[in-house]
């Protein structure tokens, strides 16, 4: 039965993914200040650089932990919709709202530019920039899906990506203390600079609940700009790839990400109990460190640390754009 054999294929990398995952939320558990995609990302790493396992992972486990990359992963990013409502946007106020999108495209474009100017190779200048902007690995994971990618071209991405939104967590903070910045305006920034939900959550909340309110939903802005920029870059891509005589085009809004609008209209009619919010909440949660495990398992340091400097620049450079910029449109936003 070839359809079982499939199946079965499947498991040890899916029972290894379940079990980063579970691990991740131990962790999490001990160290709440660090998030449980985080956790997921790193142990993945370790799992695939532990002496040994490498075979491992590249075999046995590896369709499994493609299964966990791609089909988990845009699961996960559809129910990621379920956070998003038109009230909570409507709320933020219309000069809010367009500064967040204004940062996130001027973002978007100037991480580009610096992994262009760095030579960065293939599809890693777009990664990048997605992640970097909108919603960290969740972006990558989307743009990559949607053009296409090998999940491997997004490993680097996502490590890196992962690496700047857990040091904000720290930085952030202790910066928002020393230039004493109002509460509004520091949840203003960090909502506007961190990458994954997550992570903000994790570093607005130093600043207390006024700050963690104002920060989430300016998050949940960049996290709207989800849709609009994977239907552009398939856009581009599917004017790029596919000639005038060839039917092989790629849809504009591929099945996830309408699937991911579907669910923001249906949070937003208000028919979802807090309930099954709560359970998609944290099937999501579940879903994307399953695949944030599988992405990391896919990074070798050996070549990280040989290849990616050019990356690791890009990363550093990128982060401090998206802070300077959060940063101005926060000011703005409270002028």
């Amino acid at each position: 039965m070839p359809g079982r054999t499939a199946v079965l294929r499947l498991l040890p990398g899916l029972a290894a993914a379940a079990l980063g995952v579970l691990l991740a939320f131990a962790a999490h558990r001990l160290w709440p200040a660090v998030p449980v995609m985080s956790f997921a990302v790193g142990l993945g790493i370790l799992t695939a650089n532990l002496p040994g396992s490498a075979r491992v992972v590249g075999g046995s486990l590896a369709p499994g932990l493609k299964f966990s990359a791609r089909t988990l992963m845009r699961t996960g990013i559809v129910l990621l919709g379920a956070k998003l409502s038109l009230d909570q946007l409507a709320g933020l106020g219309w000069r809010a709202v367009l500064l967040t999108v204004l940062m996130v495209l001027a973002a978007f474009a100037g991480t580009y530019l610096l992994a262009k100017a760095f030579r960065l190779p293939g599809a890693q200048p777009l990664l990048l920039a997605a992640g970097f902007s909108i919603c960290g690995a969740s972006a990558i994971a989307a743009v990559a899906a949607a053009r296409g990618s090998r999940y491997r071209d997004a490993a680097t991405p996502v490590a890196l990506v992962t690496l700047c939104g857990t040091l904000a967590i720290a930085v952030l903070p202790a910066l928002g203390r020393l230039a004493h910045l109002p509460v509004e305006t520091f949840g203003f920034w960090v909502g506007a600079s961190v990458h994954d939900v997550g992570q903000v959550v994790a570093a607005a909340q130093t600043a207390g609940p006024a700050a963690l309110a104002v920060a989430v939903v300016v998050k949940l802005v960049r996290v709207a700009m989800l849709a609009p920029m994977v239907a552009a870059v398939t856009l581009h891509g599917r004017r790029r790839a596919a000639g005038p005589d060839t039917g092989a085009r790629p849809p504009i809004v591929p099945v996830f990400l309408a699937g991911f609008l579907v669910m923001v209209l249906l949070r937003s009619t208000g028919w979802l109990p807090q309930q099954v919010l709560e359970v998609l909440g944290l099937l999501q949660d579940i879903l994307l460190a399953a695949a944030l495990f599988a992405l990391g398992a896919s990074v070798r340091l050996r070549e990280l640390a040989g290849s990616s400097r050019p990356a690791v620049a890009t990363a550093l450079l990128a982060w401090l754009l998206i802070a300077a910029l959060g940063l101005a449109a926060a000011f703005l936003a409270g002028s």
